[in-house]
C-alpha cells in the first residue's frame, strides 16, 4: 500500500512533504533539521513509517507506533528550542487483515523564530525551501529574528518620506466618516504616521494614493454553488492599490452581486440584503486591520457562495489562538497585529478603539434563526468570517452530527462516540458537550472522557481568549 491510498487529497510533489521509514537513531540531526526547517519556513507534513521517494507504507504495530512517537517527542524536546508548534497523530490502516499505523506530524510555521537545533552543544538554524532543508542564510536569519521580537510590520520605518499631498484618498475617507471634518497633521503625528525625520512607517505607506505594492491585495470571487471544489466560478476580480481603495472596491463588488428580497409586514414592506451593510463593512475592515502583512504573495479572499459569504484574512489569530469554528463572536478578544493601521482606521471612525467589531455583526444577525448565525474559524495561516445569506431560506447547512467509526480508545467510556461525533465538524466547549450529552459538567467528564480522548489523540484542544475548545482529530476517526 502507498501513502496516497490512505490520505485523501495528498500532494505527493508538494515541497512541504517529507517521509521516513523509521527515525534514524544514528543520525538524529538528519531528520530533526527537517522539523526545524518546516517551522522556520511555512510548515509542512512529516510522515514516519512511510518509505522515502516511493511513499510505500511500512507502518508500525500499535505498541511500536507509540514507542516511535515517544522517541520523536523526546528528541524534539531535547534538541529544538523553542519547541515547534506541531500536531502528532496516528493514521490507521489495514493490510492482510492486520492493523497498522503510520505517524503524521503536522508542523506549523513557528510564531517565534528562529527554531534552533542544538546537538552536542552546537547550535544550527535550518530553512526549508524547494523541497530541501539547508542551513538558513544570513538574510533569512535576520528576517526571522525581526519576527521573533514580535515587531509588527506596520510600525517599522520605511525609506519613503512623508508628503501630505500623497494621502488625499485617506483624507477623503476620514472626512466621509467624520461628518466632513479634516484630518489634521496633529492626529497623524499622534499616531506616529511618520517619524521625527519625516519617514513614513510601513503601515502609513499602505495608505498612499500611489501605492502599487502587493501587500494590500484582495481577491473577490462568486461561485455558482456551495463550495470551491466542485462549483463553477461565476466571476473573479483582483484588487490592488492602497488600503482605502481595496476597502471601497471590495464593498462595491459584494454590493453589486448580493441578493435582495422583500418581507411583507402588516402595512408595509421591508427590504432585506443578503448581507447587512454594517456586518459586511465590519467584516472587511476587520480583515484589513488584522491581516499579517509579513506574508508576501497572499490576498484577502472574499468568496460568495449560494448560501454564504466568506472573508478570509492571511495570518491566523494574532499570538497563535486558533479554533475550528465558533458562533461565539462576542467572546473573541481583539489583539492588535497592526498598531498603526488599526489606529488610522479607528481615527477614521470605521473601527472601535477596543474590540473586533464582531459585536456589531452579532447585532445585525440577532433576529436570524440558528442556520443563519454568523461564525468564525481559524487555522495557523488564516482566519475566516462567515456571513450567512439572509435571503437563502435554508441557511448554512454544515453543522450536523455525523456517524463515526474509530479504533476503541484505551480506557474509553460509553460517551466517546457521542463526544467525537459532536466535535467532528465544530470545535466545542466542555459546557456545550455536557449539554449535548445531557450530563453535568463534572470532573469525570473533563478528565475521564474528554481528557482521555485528548491524551490518546482523538481530540485536539485549542484556546480562544479564555475559553477552551475541543475538536475531533479527523485522522483518528472515519466517517460512515
Amino acid at each position: 500500500m502507498y501513502l496516497e491510498e490512505i490520505i485523501d487529497d495528498i500532494q505527493l510533489e508538494n515541497d512541504k512533504l517529507e517521509c521516513k521509514s523509521r527515525l534514524n537513531r544514528e543520525d538524529v540531526v538528519g531528520w530533526l533539521k527537517t522539523i526545524a526547517g518546516f517551522a522556520n519556513a511555512s510548515g509542512g507534513d512529516f510522515y514516519i513509517g512511510v518509505e522515502d521517494k516511493t511513499n510505500k507504507l511500512i507502518g508500525f504495530g500499535r505498541r511500536e507506533a507509540d514507542n516511535e512517537r515517544n522517541y520523536f517527542n523526546n528528541q524534539v524536546n531535547e534538541h529544538l528550542t523553542p519547541r515547534p508548534q506541531m500536531k502528532v497523530s496516528f493514521v490507521r490502516y489495514e493490510i492482510k487483515n492486520s492493523e497498522r499505523f503510520i505517524i503524521r506530524v503536522q508542523v506549523f510555521e513557528s510564531l517565534v523564530k528562529p527554531i534552533i537545533l542544538k546537538y552536542k552543544q552546537i547550535p544550527s538554524i535550518f530553512m526549508r525551501r524547494d523541497g530541501y532543508t539547508n542551513g538558513a542564510t544570513y538574510e533569512e536569519i535576520i528576517e526571522m529574528s525581526v519576527k521573533s521580537k514580535n515587531s509588527q510590520y506596520d510600525i517599522l520605518v520605511s525609506d519613503i518620506k512623508y508628503n501630505p499631498d500623497k494621502i488625499s484618498m485617506l483624507r477623503a475617507f476620514y472626512a466621509a466618516h467624520n461628518d466632513g471634518q479634516e484630518l489634521k497633521e496633529k492626529a497623524l503625528r499622534s499616531m506616529d504616521f511618520y517619524n521625527e525625520e519625516g519617514y513614513l512607517l510601513n503601515g502609513a505607506t499602505l495608505f498612499l494614493d500611489d501605492y502599487k505594492g502587493k501587500k494590500t491585495g484582495v481577491q473577490c470571487s462568486v461561485f455558482s454553488g456551495f463550495n470551491k471544489g466542485t462549483e463553477r466560478i461565476v466571476t473573479i476580480n483582483r484588487f490592488n492599490g492602497n488600503i482605502i481603495s481595496t476597502i471601497t472596491d471590495t464593498m462595491e463588488f459584494v454590493n453589486q452581486r448580493m441578493n435582495h428580497s422583500l418581507v411583507k409586514l402588516a402595512d408595509s414592506r421591508r427590504n432585506i440584503d443578503a448581507y447587512p451593510q454594517r456586518a459586511l463593512f465590519e467584516g472587511v475592515i476587520n480583515a484589513v486591520a488584522h491581516r499579517d502583512y509579513y506574508l508576501d504573495g497572499t490576498r484577502i479572499q472574499v468568496d460568495m457562495f449560494k448560501d454564504r459569504l466568506e472573508i478570509s484574512s492571511p495570518g491566523g489569530f494574532y499570538r497563535g489562538e486558533k479554533l475550528g469554528k465558533t458562533y461565539d463572536l462576542s467572546g473573541i478578544i481583539s489583539k492588535r497585529r497592526n498598531e498603526l493601521i488599526t489606529d488610522v482606521l479607528v481615527a477614521c471612525n470605521v473601527m472601535e478603539a477596543a474590540g473586533t467589531g464582531f459585536d456589531k455583526i452579532v447585532e445585525e444577525y440577532k433576529d436570524a434563526n440558528e442556520s443563519h448565525r454568523p461564525y468564525i474559524y481559524s487555522s495557523s495561516d488564516h482566519f475566516t468570517l462567515v456571513l450567512p445569506d439572509l435571503t437563502y431560506e435554508e441557511g448554512v447547512e454544515n453543522s450536523s452530527v455525523p456517524t463515526l467509526t474509530f479504533v476503541p480508545v484505551p480506557n474509553g467510556t460509553n460517551l466517546d462516540e457521542k463526544v467525537l461525533s459532536f466535535c467532528y465538524y465544530q470545535a466545542r466547549k466542555v459546557t456545550e458537550i455536557a449539554e449535548y450529552l445531557g450530563v453535568s459538567d463534572s470532573t469525570y467528564l473533563r478528565k475521564k472522557v474528554i481528557g482521555n480522548l485528548e491524551k490518546n489523540g482523538y481530540l485536539e484542544k485549542s484556546k480562544l481568549s479564555r475559553a477552551m475548545f475541543y475538536k475531533t482529530v479527523p485522522e483518528a476517526v472515519t466517517l460512515r
